[in-house]
């Protein structure tokens, strides 16, 4: 396979910085393909949080066109964490440094100036390879803060240095598509004829994301079902025309998981009882400690039911909380079985699972991020629940299946294309649900609760074929390095671009 340049735009990276999956992603992806002999290299901006001490400083600063006018910023350089791949951080005090968050101040909240912000930061991604003179064959762009790159490849940067660069852009999650007035085209350098045939112009406002799926040679998404879900009017959240009519472009790369991090075998947060497919018994253990150590009844025989999710309408929190016979309530006190809860979400959300867990002694409930805690529930769960609305990939019931922890999910995204459905006999790695209500949700808990007790065989047969699944990072790498080529091709004209003039 041809090794390729490659430039990662992206808002987040892992451990860097990070809201979501996104950041998980990016990173990962960064190391295999550096592993495999790719040139890859990352561009961030350097928010507030993000020290400069170990960073090395680029001598010149970085002219960004903006507007009618040039910004300057300084290029900071340092490595990803556990990589050779280099990070260069473009430093702009006012845009990015002194601000506290990403997108906002707090989840969910965005700055009122994102659109300049992040314009600013897909021109700067342009300048810093010239700067350092360095062509990339590939420039990879992922969600709306880094979708004027494509766009910009077609515009001011389709002639001289970038006339050989291709783009692919990839949709982690298309709800988030970087809509703005469209008072903030001024600081895009583009003309109002570009705003209206270019792709950028939606309801008469600015779209990142639709430019981006408009202009890039090739898009990509998490996972290949999200990839045919979103091009209809259920999850296509408005652009399901735009992407059926790219349909011969879009792919879905289902991600992978970090084993460094994620391996039962070697946990370093549930030591000292590591695990395999062949000492599920230290599983078992491992599920007492835990009990003991939140404060649930310790009793191996009863099956423990984990959640760890942001409490928003995507993950299906209203569904899991609405009063009726599907409620948490009625699970919690109906099937015999305990449940951990961790996360952080609706304020209404979190005050009613602080009130459950108030009177439920078989509900723990964690309002937190905590890393440590989440790979103890992993390991120390038997199922995990992940009833969401839509999911573009999920990562947790890939995690759950490594520690041999039985996903219940919806049948959507990435939870179809990597949970298998039990067959009632001893098949299958997890147990899914098509339609998300409250009672299909609660009899597919309690389809899960009655093959635990009344076949214990199946569940371990199920446990022993999930821990055998592949997700690693390898298989997902390989796919990009055919994408990309794809991508140089059409680039070079050896495929036709049909829909754009």
């Amino acid at each position: 396979m041809r090794k390729f340049k490659i430039l990662m735009i992206s808002p987040e990276a892992t451990p860097i910085a990070k809201s979501g999956g996104l950041g998980d992603m990016v990173a990962a992806l960064s190391k295999e393909l550096a592993a495999q002999g790719h040139d890859v290299r990352l561009v961030l901006p350097r928010y507030g949080q993000i020290s400069l001490q170990n960073l090395n400083k680029h001598p010149a600063p970085l002219g960004v066109p903006l507007g009618f006018s040039e910004e300057w910023a300084a290029v900071y350089e340092g490595l990803l964490p556990g990589s050779n791949v280099p990070v260069y951080y473009i430093d702009h005090e006012q845009l990015f440094g002194n601000r506290h968050g990403i997108y906002g101040d707090w989840p969910d909240s965005a700055y009122l100036d994102n659109a300049k912000r992040f314009t600013f930061y897909c021109r700067a991604a342009f300048q810093l390879c010239k700067m350092l003179n360095w062509q990339p064959n590939i420039m990879h762009a992922h969600d709306w803060a880094a979708g004027l790159v494509p766009l910009y490849l077609y515009t001011w940067e389709k002639h001289g240095f970038f006339k050989d660069t291709a783009s692919i852009f990839t949709i982690h999650n298309l709800a988030y598509q970087g809509y703005f007035h469209k008072e903030n085209l001024v600081h895009t350098q583009l003309s109002w004829h570009d705003y209206f045939t270019s792709g950028l112009e939606r309801f008469d406002s600015l779209n990142f994301m639709q430019s981006a799926i408009y202009y890039a040679d090739l898009i990509t998404t998490v996972s290949p079902t999200y990839a045919n879900e979103i091009q209809t009017t259920a999850y296509g959240e408005g652009l399901e025309g735009i992407l059926s009519r790219r349909s011969s472009d879009l792919f879905g790369v289902i991600n992978g998981i970090d084993y460094n991090e994620w391996d039962s075998k070697t946990d370093p947060a549930i030591k000292p009882y590591n695990y395999d497919i062949n000492s599920l018994d230290k599983k078992l253990a491992f599920k007492q400690h835990f009990q003991k150590q939140i404060g649930l009844e310790v009793n191996p025989s009863k099956p423990l039911i984990a959640m760890i999710a942001r409490f928003v309408p995507q993950k299906g929190i209203e569904e899991l909380l609405l009063p009726g016979s599907g409620s948490l309530y009625n699970m919690v006190t109906q099937l015999n079985s305990q449940f951990v809860i961790l996360g952080t979400g609706e304020y209404w959300a979190q005050r009613e699972l602080e009130h459950l867990a108030s009177f439920l002694p078989n509900l723990k409930v964690f309002i937190a991020f905590n890393s440590q805690l989440a790979h103890q529930i992993e390991a120390a769960a038997d199922f995990f629940l992940m009833p969401s609305r839509y999911e573009p990939c999920g990562l947790n019931q890939m995690y759950s299946q490594h520690y041999g922890t039985l996903p219940i999910v919806r049948r959507t995204g990435g939870l179809n294309d990597t949970v298998d459905n039990h067959d009632g006999k001893e098949g299958g790695t997890g147990f899914m649900l098509d339609y998300l209500s409250p009672k299909a949700l609660y009899d597919t808990v309690n389809w899960a609760v009655w093959t635990y007790y009344n076949k214990p065989k199946a569940i371990m047969a199920m446990q022993k074929r999930a821990m055998n699944n592949d997700f690693s990072w390898e298989k997902s790498a390989n796919r990009y390095g055919e994408l990309y080529q794809w991508a140089v091709d059409r680039k070079l004209g050896h495929h036709p671009r049909s829909w754009i003039n």
